[in-house]
């Protein structure tokens, strides 16, 4: 069985190996997923000036209503939120980074939401 603490190697090693064919320009950054057990992130990352364009969490601010941030809807909220973000500083074009995360469930819905709101990747 594959504890959780082995589970996290094998993800950091595959985005080590993801992440050296891949990279964010300032045309074209890189949209980073994180995901957590109860939230999911996401920042579009200039990489040749390592500078964060723009970023996108699941976290509430405060004032506004908490909800949970470790399911599919959440997500879906998280990728139309950094599209519609990135489209107002004139980002149309990313690199997606699933961050050694499998395609699939909430890093599926994220990217789907996003392309629906207007991203291209």
């Amino acid at each position: 069985m594959i504890t959780p603490r082995q589970r996290n190697v094998i993800r950091k090693r595959v985005h080590t190996r993801i992440r050296e064919k891949l990279s964010g320009t300032p045309e074209r950054p890189r949209l980073n997923v994180y995901r957590s057990l109860n939230h999911i992130y996401t920042q579009l990352i200039d990489d040749l000036n390592g500078v964060t364009l723009v970023s996108a969490s699941s976290m509430a601010k405060k004032g506004e209503a908490q909800s949970n941030g470790g399911n599919v809807e959440a997500a879906r909220q998280v990728g139309k939120l950094i599209a519609e973000r990135a489209q107002a500083k004139g980002i149309k074009k990313v690199v997606f980074d699933r961050g050694g995360y499998l395609y699939h469930g909430r890093v599926k819905a994220l990217a789907e939401a996003a392309r629906e709101a207007g991203l291209e990747f």
